[in-house]
């Protein structure tokens, strides 16, 4: 009786954790926007000082947050990184490898000549497509061979993203630095330099104060 009545109660205590569990699961999120426009995310109502919309429960669009947990250790790992030029074919094909597979990556394109320094860094060649996973480098594209270190990293075989993610916009491998706007010119070394004005011409002949119409 007493072990009828011990599984008794650990199947009850099972049922109540599961319960709360799904009920800690489907909890409201609200998006919290501070008076100082800080914006943040809690299950808790926002303070009457504070404005705050209901977001409800699941991950935010865009970013390493918005994937399943599993994918998202998988990604933290061994994340992937795409080296890409314009105009290559076999660029394509990796990109849209890792895209049609769900596969979260960050494009990395390769089109100034300090690119193409940074990348013969890193690969010791300059051929593209690039990639990496983790550690490993891949260089040149082949299905079969990208496939099979994916596979070896962890990631799954059918794409796992939610709807709401959004891939993020590939960037130049090597940053172009901001120009620093040129300063204004002076406005007086602007302006137009002023001719000097010509001396009043010396008489020519005789007048009321010169009668003799001499010239010094």
């Amino acid at each position: 009786m007493s072990i009828i009545r011990n599984a008794a109660v650990l199947a009850t205590t099972c049922a109540t954790a599961a319960l709360l569990s799904t009920a800690a699961l489907a909890q409201q999120v609200y998006r919290i926007v501070g008076p100082d426009g800080k914006v943040t995310f809690s299950d808790r109502a926002p303070a009457a000082n504070a404005e705050g919309t209901a977001v409800g429960a699941g991950p935010r669009s865009g970013g390493a947050e918005a994937l399943p947990y599993a994918l998202r250790q998988v990604a933290t790992r061994f994340p992937v990184t795409l080296y890409t030029s314009s105009d290559c074919v076999p660029c394509n094909s990796a990109r849209n490898l890792l895209i049609n597979r769900g596969i979260p990556f960050t494009e990395r394109t390769v089109s100034t000549n300090e690119d193409i320094d940074a990348l013969k860094r890193m690969s010791g060649e300059s051929s593209l497509p690039f990639g990496t996973i983790g550690a490993q480098q891949l260089r040149g594209f082949s299905d079969t061979e990208w496939t099979q270190y994916l596979d070896a990293a962890g990631y799954p075989k059918q794409s796992q993203l939610p709807p709401n993610y959004r891939r993020p916009a590939a960037a130049p491998l090597v940053a172009v630095p901001a120009q620093p706007a040129a300063p204004a010119a002076d406005k007086a070394s602007a302006a137009p330099a002023r001719r000097p004005s010509a001396p009043p011409a010396a008489p020519t002949g005789p007048s009321p104060s010169n009668p003799a119409g001499i010239i010094f």
